[in-house]
């Protein structure tokens, strides 16, 4: 049976560049930094200090808001839970756009944060990344960066807690060609990593499975209109149109296509576009509509939906689970005495590792407290098993698929990769 997530209300008294420091004095300072890009860190007052890098505004804003809750959650957790540990958790709007995802993870750097939850959107994480990780030798863990090319990039410093689309590329074109019937398909996707990459991963796996790409027509973000694009995508009338693209173009697109070109055509979409309010914005059910999204079926996301709908009114969305996971292990690492840049990185990786005593959402509290003590722990999370290879990937996948009506998207079923 499907379900359907709703959408949740925007944090209340959390606006852009501010700062919460938990099991302490909520007194909205930021970090101990020093100002050259390698700050205090965690040596200061706070136990732990974690900056939230996410797209609040933008095109990506309607899932960008969400991500950044999820990822500010287990400071607010552990505070609840009253431990002794002093959590120091501040958070930066990236608007969806490069440079101001830049200007934000530096603005983290300075105030002396050694870990980064963020960013989402695949353009801005790579050049946060290239301008401001990397030099800085500051650690990042995207929860929704999902382009193939971060794979190449520098695995110490730049990890990931959603998979790349060199799988999902595969798993939408396997079930277009198998399971939907598509022998023809055309792309449209947006002009960035995350639509370029993900595009081509498609093409050529559709054309591995056997079937026939028409068209391949890229856009822009946030236009006022797609039609002409629209037109050249669906001119030779391909079986099945795959869009790659963001909540506020999207309601655009489909506006446009449900006005001028809708003939029953199958369009898949990816977790971009997963999106509860996107029906009623469009203001059609969008019944011709499928998609996959990473899933988020971890053995914490009991407790994890729980803690979100407590704190937020509403129920999780795309990629929350995996900015929740981010976080709890930029937390447990820095309690267990990684310290920063390259220790920092090696104690993430063995706290997800196998081995030690399972921890997770359902006991962070105790998990802090085995993490200070030196105990050996397996960090088990919302999202799922959360182990990363050379390349900061996931080693293993599981997506949900997905369709629509009026009040949202259901999850309908899963698909194993």
């Amino acid at each position: 049976m499907g379900r359907n997530v709703s959408r949740r209300r925007v944090l209340a008294g959390i606006g852009a560049g501010s700062a919460i420091t938990l099991a302490g004095c909520l007194d909205g300072e930021a970090g101990n930094g020093n100002g050259n890009g390698n700050g205090g860190g965690a040596s200061g007052d706070a136990d732990a200090m974690v900056g939230v890098l996410a797209p609040v505004t933008g095109d990506l804003g309607d899932l960008g808001t969400p991500i950044r809750d999820a990822g500010i959650l287990p400071g607010t957790q552990l505070e609840d839970a009253g431990v002794d540990f002093e959590i120091d958790i501040r958070q930066e709007d990236t608007e969806t756009d490069p440079e101001a995802g830049m200007t934000g993870a530096q603005s983290l750097v300075d105030a002396g944060y050694p870990a980064i939850t963020g960013a989402a959107s695949s353009a801005v994480t790579i050049a946060v990344a290239e301008d401001v990780y990397f030099p800085n030798e500051v650690v990042g863990i995207s929860p929704a960066s999902t382009s193939p090319d971060i794979t190449d990039m520098n695995g110490d410093f730049l990890l990931r807690t959603c998979p790349s689309d060199a799988w999902q590329g595969e798993a939408m074109a396997e079930i277009a060609y198998q399971e939907e019937g598509a022998e023809t398909a055309s792309t449209f996707f947006l002009n960035n990593d995350y639509g370029q990459g993900l595009a081509d991963t498609f093409v050529e796996a559709f054309d591995a499975e056997g079937g026939e790409i028409y068209e391949e027509v890229a856009f822009e973000s946030e236009q006022p209109s797609y039609s002409s694009e629209l037109e050249s995508a669906l001119g030779d009338d391909p079986d099945l149109l795959m869009i790659v693209g963001y909540p506020d173009s999207g309601e655009q697109i489909f506006r446009d296509y449900y006005a001028d070109f809708d003939d029953g055509t199958t369009i898949m979409v990816p977790d971009g576009l997963q999106s509860n309010s996107l029906p009623g914005n469009v203001d059609n059910e969008m019944a011709n509509v499928i998609g996959t999204a990473p899933s988020a079926a971890g053995p914490g996301i009991e407790t994890f939906t729980d803690l979100f709908e407590a704190e937020y009114g509403s129920g999780p969305g795309v990629f929350n689970a995996q900015a929740y996971d981010a976080t709890a292990l930029h937390i447990l690492a820095q309690v267990a005495g990684g310290g920063q840049g390259s220790s920092l990185s090696d104690q993430i990786r063995e706290i997800a590792a196998p081995g030690g005593e399972v921890v997770g959402p359902d006991n962070l509290p105790e998990a802090l407290e085995m993490a200070a003590a030196g105990d050996e722990i397996e960090y088990q999370g919302a999202s799922g098993d959360v182990v990363f290879d050379e390349n900061g990937d996931l080693d293993a996948v599981t997506y949900d698929i997905f369709d629509f009506d009026m009040d949202g998207y259901n999850v309908t079923d899963e698909y194993v990769f």
